[in-house]
């Protein structure tokens, strides 16, 4: 076990020491403000007096749904200022899902923008404008009373295998020791950085990016087409002398020749790598950055229900692994019987330690089920079951795989088993299974349209029944026989997020069963040999941008034909496979196409139109 040498200090605690030690530091940068540590302190200071005035006290929860920016940032510190706890609620997530967490989270107070839809807030829950505040706090800021240790600082809700997300509820305490812990394993330079906060606000890994204002360092907030543009990320990048960076694998792929140069003034950034395994080929590629001083790396690991960050390893050396406890966390790899198994044999992994969440909002008898009490620890201790399977070796622990159906999924985490209930409840779908699919390599040494979601679907009673397969821009009521696969993204996508939502649909007559009954998931077929390609929609492309756009997409996608009338994110599209979009058209046409054009044009009709203009002004 690794001991933390030092009583961490309470987040806000520590930013008030940082506000009057260095008031003029630059604290926050965003597309709608730029604060320093004085203005960063006075507004989160207005906020937490405006939420007091509402009635929120210690322990209450506030519902944050606003855009990236500097205001968030004021947000969330404002809302622990105020002893409360935050619940982000963002923005792109359809209404039914932001409906449900806002009332399971019991928000008192919703923060948003003036202007955006918050009729999924519960009957009697305030709003607050945070642009509309009295220039003076109505309610006075407690500086030194702050919370017990055990208050909670967040609730963010993951992925259920129930239908339902579930909402972990971390602890003040925890953020504050995951700081400190960092800080020790040397994760954290002594001096102030420049931070780059990439990831999404509703997942735990924008903790440990966002709370580093706390500390000193200088935050720059990634507005979404900043995150989806490699160009005007190297801009920023180097205009604020970024120095740290959070991604996932996934990401770094996009953004590899922009970090792999070195820097004009001497900057050597720190990757903070997580959310999904990093490949063996990126874990090489990072060590020989680091060894030739143009960048250094390090692998993250941990489940949200142990407040962000469980293991770290430098990216050196031997090939990829999460390395080892970070200090104050005790880990157990354990066989099925609760027993310690030997070095080098699989084992599911359980930490214990001072950054366990509180449990699971409203769950007794699943925060029971997942936080048991930790046999090696002294009496009343817990521990977490991570449901991931691990090995001890010399370097480091080694990931295996799951021990049930949790996956992360483009450094995403998410219970199959929800996609597949919200399926199942469309009256024409008896039977739904979703899997994730690989894709084949690419040719330029990156990964290919990377894995897909897929889900196989048995038609209800009633329903006749055409075997095949087609995408979420097919027909919506595909071949007149099942609901249609764009039928179906239409209904998961009332209460499934974007990256949850299947591109492909396979209707079985039935799901391949073992000889003792149960799926054989083996045997489900590829989307392509199950019914060939899906139709292309609105017919062939025909004009030369048209048939130059359709092979990109078909090489990104690994689809085979490619309809005019084709949406590229119904095809399967994301955020990082629209970055190799730009990036073949780019090559293809010798100009560049802005990424949000894909998305202000996701019809491959209108790309061609648009990017045929494009071509025209640079012509005349």
């Amino acid at each position: 076990m690794a001991v933390l040498h030092e009583e961490p200090i309470d987040a806000p605690a520590r930013f008030l020491r940082v506000a009057r030690s260095h008031p003029d530091r630059l604290a926050v940068h965003g597309s709608d403000a730029t604060l320093t540590f004085a203005a960063l302190e006075e507004r989160t200071r207005l906020l937490a007096g405006e939420l007091i005035a509402r009635g929120v006290a210690p322990g209450d929860r506030v519902g944050i749904h606003l855009r990236r920016g500097a205001g968030l940032v004021v947000a969330l510190l404002a809302t622990w200022r105020a002893g409360a706890a935050y619940v982000p609620l963002d923005q792109a997530y359809p209404h039914d899902r932001l409906t449900y967490m806002a009332e399971e989270s019991g928000i008192r107070v919703l923060v948003a923008d003036a202007g955006a839809d918050t009729g999924f807030a519960p009957a009697g829950v305030e709003l607050v404008d945070p642009a509309a505040l009295p220039e003076r706090s109505p309610a006075p800021v407690p500086f030194d009373d702050l919370p017990a240790a055990d208050a909670p600082a967040y609730v963010i809700f993951t992925s259920g295998s129930t239908g339902r997300p579930k909402g972990v509820e971390a602890t003040r305490a925890g953020v504050a020791s995951l700081v400190a812990a960092l800080e020790e394993f040397g994760a954290y330079a002594p001096e102030p950085r420049t931070v780059a906060w990439n990831a999404g606000v509703s997942f735990d890994a924008s903790v440990q990016q966002w709370v580093r204002v706390c500390r000193g360092d200088s935050v720059v907030v990634l507005d979404d087409e900043v995150r989806k543009d490699p160009e005007r990320l190297e801009e920023l990048f180097d205009r604020l002398a970024v120095t740290d960076l959070d991604l996932t694998p996934s990401h770094w792929e996009m953004l590899r020749a922009t970090l792999l140069r070195p820097r004009a003034d001497g900057r050597v950034p720190r990757l903070f790598m997580g959310g999904e395994p990093v490949p063996e080929r990126t874990w090489r590629e990072l060590s020989e950055a680091t060894a030739n001083g143009v960048l250094d790396a390090l692998n993250l690991y941990g489940p949200t229900e142990c407040t962000v960050d469980a293991t770290a390893a430098w990216i050196t050396g031997e090939g990829p692994h999460i390395g080892d406890a970070l200090p104050g966390n005790r880990l157990h790899v354990l066989d099925a019987t609760g027993r310690q198994v030997p070095d080098g044999e699989p084992g599911e992994l359980c930490i214990a330690g001072p950054r366990l969440a509180l449990g699971y909002v409203n769950q007794p008898e699943l925060t029971a089920e997942r936080f048991p009490a930790d046999p090696f620890g002294t009496p009343g201790s817990r521990m977490y079951r991570t449901g991931d399977v691990v090995r001890r070796t010399a370097h480091g622990l080694e990931f295996v795989g799951r021990a049930d159906r949790q996956v992360k999924f483009r450094g995403y985490r998410m219970e199959l088993g929800e996609i597949e209930h919200v399926l199942a409840s469309h009256p024409e779908v008896a039977t739904a299974v979703v899997q994730i699919r690989p894709a084949a390599d690419a040719t330029d040494g990156t990964e290919a349209s990377g894995d897909r979601l897929v889900a196989y679907l048995v038609p209800a009673a009633g329903t006749e029944t055409a075997a095949g397969t087609e995408t979420a821009a097919g027909a919506e009521t595909g071949t007149g026989t099942e609901p249609g696969a764009a039928l179906l993204r239409k209904h998961a996508a009332q209460a499934l997020p974007e990256f949850m939502l299947p591109s492909d649909y396979v209707f079985l007559d039935a799901l391949p069963l073992t000889p003792n009954g149960k799926l054989d998931t083996a045997a489900l077929p590829a989307p392509e040999a199950a019914g060939g390609p899906a139709q292309a929609a609105g017919g062939a492309p025909a004009t030369e941008t048209e048939r130059l756009i359709a092979g990109v997409w078909s090489e990104v996608l690994g689809r085979a034909s490619i309809g005019v009338d084709d949406d590229f994110f119904a095809l399967g599209g994301h955020s990082l496979m629209a970055l190799r979009v730009v990036g073949r058209l780019k090559k293809s046409l010798g100009r560049p196409v802005p990424v949000k054009d894909v998305y202000k044009h996701p019809r491959l009709r209108d790309l061609a139109d648009h990017v045929d203009a494009l071509r025209a002004t640079t012509a005349a």
